[in-house]
């Protein structure tokens, strides 16, 4: 018999941490490989962790709600000597210099996941991605930073200190020290009074779940960080719906895929994302990162009433066939619970689709680092003018509005705007005789 140490495993580019929420399995338990034991929670996702081999587990090193860094030890399972020589599964790979350095320069070029002033680790302390990128954004030096008191497990850190500390320090009360010897701001931004909350008896008081806190955090930091403007188009989708009235049988007994209208929407924006590449790009600092990949996230509505976007890596790869599995697998998985971190991970450009709910049109807001969001409103029935060579009529058509929010810090009136007409141009000339 042998003990293995099993250790917290890579979740995806630029996670670096995971909390433990709670233990699958408990200490004397037999457990298979590959078999679920434990709960973590990343900044992306909430995931089951499998075992790494089949035996006993023997000892529980980290406890629900620790923050364990990636390739630590989480746990001791007792296995024999055969499986021991096996190397971990989860364990971190020695990787190639090449490796390293792309993993580097990717971690480079995410605007919300990396601080290059700020580095993971200073003397004792270590700094999550979600605090160098907020240090990042705010200009707080990693002196300012050590000087930062933490709350969170050894002395680290968390999110609520690092923007305590801003707010602060906006309304010019940074302690002593803490800015490092720099000077105040000539005229200092109060931070805003809180609006006071009146309770009665009679009202509920409901406590916010985790991800409803992130999805506040993230929201909340898009409209800091970015000057949205939305564009507004109205498309005539008539062949298109008439298309897959037709085709969603034949589709579904062919393919085995329910045919919606999402995935034909997602391939005419990635159509216009290659028209206009400068859509497909992302901010860090004063340069623009031109994204090569055309990564398509999705928004989708989870039964608890929470949002989540997973993302359609390598989109313009795909014929529609191949995104109308990519978007039924992923709706699927997040409303089950079962998308891994990498799902939600490198999207370049959002679609959310509010016309399920039987809205017309909506102002989303931009998935940080992204810079556009297309929301897709409700087809409706319309009277509407139809010109021909023998004269104009009124006829009934299918139609729905187009809103495209944008970054106007990097995306003019022009380009937003140009880009959503030209999503609407390639719908409108949809070929009703097409074949699948």
């Amino acid at each position: 018999m042998a003990l293995v140490e099993m250790v917290m495993p890579k979740m995806g580019e630029s996670v670096m941490e995971g909390t433990v929420l709670s233990w699958l399995k408990n200490v004397g338990d037999p457990i298979e490989e590959d078999e679920s034991i434990l709960e973590v929670a990343t900044d992306k996702v909430d995931t089951e962790i499998p075992s790494t081999h089949a035996g006993v587990l023997k000892e529980i090193l980290a406890q629900e709600g620790d923050v364990i860094e990636v390739g630590k030890p989480i746990a001791l399972i007792e296995t024999d000597a055969s499986a021991a020589s096996t190397p971990s599964a989860s364990a971190p790979s020695e990787e190639t210099p090449i490796v390293q350095e792309a993993e580097k320069i990717m971690e480079s070029a995410m605007a919300t996941a990396s601080a290059a002033e700020i580095p993971v680790k200073s003397g004792d302390k270590f700094y999550s991605p979600l605090v160098r990128s907020i240090a990042k954004e705010e200009g707080i030096t990693l002196a300012e930073l050590e000087s930062v008191p933490g709350t969170g497990k050894d002395g680290r850190i968390t999110k609520q200190d690092i923007l305590s500390y801003v707010s602060t320090k906006k309304a010019g009360k940074a302690p002593a020290g803490g800015t490092n010897g720099q000077s105040k701001p000539a005229t200092p931004r109060p931070a805003p009074e809180p609006m006071p909350v009146t309770v009665s008896g009679e009202d509920e008081i409901i406590q916010m779940d985790r991800m409803r806190k992130m999805i506040a955090e993230r929201m909340l930091a898009s409209k800091q960080i970015a000057p949205h403007v939305t564009s507004f188009v109205e498309a005539d989708v008539t062949d298109m719906v008439f298309w897959r009235n037709r085709m969603k049988n034949i589709f579904k007994e062919r393919d085995g895929q329910t045919l919606t209208f999402t995935p034909i929407i997602i391939e005419a924006i990635v159509k216009a994302i290659k028209d206009y590449p400068m859509i497909n790009i992302q901010v860090d600092g004063d340069k623009i990162i031109k994204k090569k990949s055309v990564n398509i996230g999705m928004a989708v509505a989870l039964p608890s009433g929470n949002l989540i976007v997973p993302v359609i890596h390598n989109a313009d790869q795909l014929n529609l066939v191949g995104i109308t599995k990519k978007v039924n697998d992923l709706a699927r998985r997040a409303r089950e619970n079962q998308l891994k971190p990498d799902d939600l991970q490198g999207g370049t450009y959002t679609v959310s689709n509010v016309g399920s709910f039987g809205n017309v049109m909506g102002t989303p807001i931009i998935m940080q680092p992204q810079v556009g969001i297309l929301a897709l409103g409700a087809i409706q029935k319309k009277p509407s003018v139809i010109e021909t060579p023998q004269g104009d009529f009124i006829g009934i058509r299918h139609k729905m509005f187009l809103s495209h929010s944008y970054d106007h810090r990097v995306v003019d009136g022009a380009l937003g705007g140009m880009f959503v007409r030209r999503v609407a141009d390639y719908l409108e000339g949809f070929d009703k005789d097409r074949t699948i």
